[in-house]
């Protein structure tokens, strides 16, 4: 029997979601026993050429060379699987959707002419087809985890799609906003993470991008009456999340740059 290849792709991103790999340990010792890792230069220089049984993806499309090279990994992958909140939603830097770029770049870089970039980032599945989404900022390793075994034995993966509130009461977590008034988002925030921060006494803020059918507009009161102003709502709706269109109107932000390029 042949021995599955797992490939890991790197795009406009900051590593985190691929470093979770690698702080598997001996979770990851054990994978490695169960596939050949083809590609991965955050852990290897040594390449192997398609095509790949699993591709993991991190990060979203901001340049031309990315939008080429998405589509020869589609192509070469039987399975791919867009890995945190830059491959899911566009990431931080899809907040350059909501203004110029160009302006963007001119502030930041001495010698803006030399920087080749879109006009928007945009989520891996804005361009290919996507067989799996993991969320957050970065992933979870036990759902990465979780994920990969399930692929290797056949089996669907088993990827929630509730809300982060599910979770607190799975791990018997009292509410912070019932109980100390503090603002939170998990009502509306896809499950994945563990509640971790509901369980260190702070709001979730939303890493892991809304959940499916979120009522925002019956935690938007709460969230203002535990001293949440409208401003504040707009940054963390906006934050991790930006180009989710669950979110456009209750932000009042400007979707129409949020279009993927042709």
């Amino acid at each position: 029997m042949t021995t599955p290849t797992l490939a890991v792709w790197k795009f406009t991103s900051c590593d985190g979601c691929q470093l979770t790999l690698l702080d598997c340990e001996d979770e990851l010792l054990s994978l490695a026993g169960q596939v050949r890792i083809a590609h991965f230069l955050e852990a290897s220089a040594a390449i192997e050429p398609g095509p790949y049984d699993i591709s993991l993806v991190e990060g979203s499309i901001t340049t031309a060379e990315e939008l080429g090279r998405i589509t020869a990994i589609r192509e070469q992958s039987r399975v791919v699987v867009a890995i945190g909140a830059c491959a899911t939603h566009g990431g931080i830097q899809a907040l350059r959707n909501l203004a110029d770029v160009d302006e963007f770049a001119a502030l930041v870089y001495a010698r803006p002419e030399h920087i080749a970039t879109l006009a928007t980032s945009t989520a891996i599945s804005a361009h290919v087809a996507v067989d799996y989404e993991l969320r957050g900022c970065p992933i979870d390793r036990r759902q990465l985890l979780g994920l990969l075994d399930a692929l290797l034995h056949g089996r669907a993966p088993d990827i929630p799609d509730t809300s982060v509130c599910t979770e607190c009461k799975r791990r018997g977590t009292t509410c912070v906003t019932v109980a100390d008034g503090i603002p939170c988002l998990g009502p509306v925030t896809h499950a994945g993470c563990g509640a971790i921060c509901p369980a260190f006494h702070r709001g979730c803020y939303g890493c892991f991008g809304p959940m499916r059918n979120p009522n925002v507009g019956a935690l938007l009161p709460i969230l203002r009456v535990n001293g949440m102003p409208q401003p504040d709502i707009d940054r963390v709706l906006t934050t991790f999340a930006v180009t989710a269109p669950e979110y456009a109107e209750y932000t009042g932000t400007d979707r129409r740059r949020d279009e993927p390029p042709p």
